[in-house]
């Protein structure tokens, strides 16, 4: 079985937390990335950012729903998320705007956990871990590069 070192990209593509959004729009355009880890001034990866994380940026504030009973207000929706999307869409470095929950695996870890890794969990960009370092990223073109081969190499038998 395939593991996530069989076909991760090894060449990887790192931004620094510090960076401009607008920097990070034309780097992902440039090179034809869809996602990249986030490092931070030590060099430690601290979490993702993606496409999506730009396209929210232009997305619309939804304002929460909120039910006046007596003299009480309840939210039906977080408020903690409005708080979230505005930082988001106001933000203007890639800190403002990544996820900061780093959700890695390993070089061994089987291709099979990795495609559920990504497609329960929404992860666009899976950094390859070796410890604290960085060996890899595996990104959804990976994920469908592998299986066009796999299939090829079943046809050409």
């Amino acid at each position: 079985m395939l593991k996530a070192k069989d076909i991760m990209t090894r060449e990887v593509i790192t931004v620094d937390s510090e960076m401009p959004v607008r920097e990070l729009a034309e780097l992902f355009y440039t090179r034809k990335i869809s996602g990249a880890p986030v490092k931070d001034s030590q060099g430690r990866i601290i979490g993702v950012v993606t496409e999506s994380d730009l396209i929210d940026q232009n997305k619309r504030v939804h304002i929460p729903t909120v039910v006046a009973i007596l003299d009480s207000f309840l939210f039906l929706e977080s408020p903690e998320k409005l708080e979230k999307d505005i930082k988001k869409i106001a933000g203007t470095k890639v800190d403002d705007i990544c996820s900061h929950e780093l959700i890695s695996v390993t070089p061994e870890t089987p291709m099979d956990e990795v495609a559920t890794l990504m497609a329960e969990r929404h992860v666009h960009t899976l950094p390859v871990m070796d410890g604290d370092e960085l060996v890899g990223v595996i990104g959804r073109d990976d994920i469908i590069r592998t299986m066009f081969q796999k299939e090829a190499d079943r046809k050409a038998k």
